[in-house]
């Protein structure tokens, strides 16, 4: 009861926009959590650590799915010629034990997913102020680990019980509440009827008219028109309006596959509010209709490379689109800013992939960073860049 009186004082100073059933970023000093709306919870230390990275995840629900990694990276440092991390860790400057067998040690990672090495760890860590590896600048700060650990126990409703990671009780593992299902996207019947040779030179040629129509600066002999059978009576038009260095905004139509052509344009909207008060409304940014899944796509980059920035999947349900996925990562130096621009010169130290959602979710040899990913039309989180966002 003393945890929960607790936690109710310190969301205080929490945002009044938070909401437990919507995905979530937090950050507390040092350390930034992400949970989803199935209140899968990573948290992991930001700022100026040169490369030395610990992550905390862990699934809702009775069972104590956990895991904790900390692992030497980051595209500054020259990792291959560094002595391995496990012996020349320290916590405030005295060598941390980690003789447990339960340990999986590699020359630039250390990492568990047995709960009760985690448990033992985190009483010792906690009440700390850094890790730090013996001769390196690589320094891992513990201001925020636990308010950060103690937002997660409330998260996933485990205060008072004994899986809690700071508010221990004497509940049993079955009084926490399992995992929120996934709210289902319907989809309508894809096309059976392919578009015609003509079909698509007509629709072509309307698409010209709308672009032609539209206020779009792009040179007109850089524009695109596709066009793509949605279902039998409808089709996705869409057409590239502004171009920056690697980031293109396209204008999208729903119409109709019959004479006279009837258009509504297409607008997404998140269903729920983006981390850092972005708006709700995306741009269709680097659009394109991934046919396998059938499913409209957007790519908000980052930088040029494409390894960071905010990827979106939308599902047409007949009507209009629904989001089925929506995930991003950060550049370390801002927030992804409007017209799809950053100056962000780079996404971040590398982690492991966190997050199995299937092909959806790619390590990329660890270069890129999953903070939210969207199933069922809400966010699912994944990981969190060097700044908050």
């Amino acid at each position: 009861m003393l945890f929960r009186v607790i936690f109710f004082l310190f969301l205080a100073v929490l945002p009044c926009s938070q909401a437990w059933s919507a995905p979530t970023q937090q950050r507390f000093n040092d350390w930034q959590v992400t949970c989803n709306n199935q209140n899968f919870c990573v948290t992991r230390n930001v700022g100026l650590h040169h490369g030395l990275v610990m992550t905390l995840s862990r699934s809702a629900g009775a069972v104590t799915d956990a895991s904790l990694r900390i692992e030497l990276g980051g595209t500054g440092n020259p990792v291959a010629t560094l002595a391995p991390i496990a012996p020349r860790l320290l916590l405030d400057g005295k060598p941390v034990s980690l003789t447990d067998k339960r340990w999986h040690i590699e020359d630039k990672l250390i990492k568990t997913a047995d709960s009760v090495t985690i448990d033992a760890f985190l009483q010792q860590v906690q009440e700390g102020k850094a890790l730090s590896l013996a001769n390196g600048l690589q320094t891992i700060s513990l201001q925020g680990l636990k308010a950060a650990l103690f937002f997660i126990d409330d998260r996933q409703k485990r205060v008072g019980s004994e899986t809690a990671w700071v508010g221990k009780g004497e509940e049993p593992p079955l009084s926490v509440p399992p995992a929120p299902a996934l709210r289902a996207v319907a989809s309508a019947e894809t096309a059976q009827s392919p578009l015609g040779r003509e079909e698509l030179n007509d629709l072509m040629d309307y698409g010209n008219e709308r672009m032609t129509n539209s206020h779009c600066s792009l040179d007109p002999f850089r524009r695109e028109i596709r066009v793509t059978a949605l279902t039998d009576d409808k089709v996705l038009l869409m057409t590239s309006c502004e171009s920056g260095a690697y980031n293109t905004v396209w204008l999208a139509w729903l119409v109709s596959r019959q004479r006279p052509y009837v258009a509504r344009q297409v607008r997404l909207t998140l269903p729920f509010q983006p981390p850092g008060e972005a708006p709700r409304e995306i741009e269709l940014i680097n659009a394109s209709y991934d046919d396998r899944r059938h499913e409209l796509v957007t790519l908000d980059k980052g930088r040029g490379a494409g390894d960071c920035g905010i990827q979106t999947r939308w599902r047409f349900d007949g009507q209009r689109f629904s989001l089925s996925r929506w995930y991003a990562t950060r550049s370390s130096r801002s927030a992804i800013t409007g017209r799809g621009q950053t100056p962000g010169p780079r996404c971040g130290s590398p982690v492991k992939h966190l997050f199995g959602g299937g092909d959806d979710m790619v390590d990329r040899k660890a270069k890129e960073r999953e903070q939210l990913l969207c199933r069922g039309g809400f966010a699912i989180a994944g990981h969190a860049d060097d700044l908050a966002f």
